[in-house]
């Protein structure tokens, strides 16, 4: 008899999550996006059925994202990283950088994915890892794209969460950066 997939113990059991509450105003984080601002929750009608969505506004791309409310976790949404989890990102960047003898594409890959999860202390990682080569010239062009996409993702969140603007929170975490 087939052994059921949920049954099969190498792999992970998802966890029913607990659903996150967001209002119009509320900073947010969406993985491959970047820092938006909730701006309601919607109810749309597709293909005779209702749903409820969280519509997320992103300035700098002058984008709108529809994310279904029963879909918010599970897609990556999540509020501001906290307090805790910003200093943990912030000491991220005074540690030493890790130098990996992978092909660039391999690694360029890793970067990106740590980039699109979200996670603040991977993006720090991502920052961290490349700024030792930040505006030297052996730097390709590869390298230098997803550092500033990373700094400026981790610079994002930090200037919404201490509500300043994203020019400053550069500063702060380049001050971070010098610091190791």
């Amino acid at each position: 008899m087939p052994m059921r997939r949920d049954a099969h113990p190498s792999i992970p059991q998802r966890q029913p999550s607990k659903q996150v509450e967001f209002k119009a105003g509320d900073h947010v984080v969406y993985p491959t996006h970047g820092v938006g601002t909730v701006q309601g929750i919607e109810t749309m009608s597709a293909a005779g059925h209702s749903l409820q969505v969280i519509v997320v506004t992103f300035d700098e791309n002058r984008m709108t994202l529809r994310v279904p409310v029963g879909k918010a976790a599970s897609s990556g949404l999540r509020k501001l990283a906290g307090p805790d989890s910003m200093k943990e990102a912030l000491d991220t960047l005074k540690g030493r950088a890790r130098i990996k003898r992978t092909m660039w594409s391999r690694r360029a890959q890793e970067y990106e994915a740590k980039i699109n999860s979200g996670d603040p202390i991977a993006i720090a990682e991502v920052v961290r890892d490349l700024h030792r080569n930040a505006g030297q010239p052996d730097q390709s062009f590869s390298e230098r794209q997803i550092y500033e996409q990373a700094m400026d993702r981790l610079a994002a969140e930090l200037a919404a969460i201490d509500r300043t603007d994203k020019a400053q929170a550069t500063i702060k975490l380049l001050e971070h950066l010098k610091a190791a």
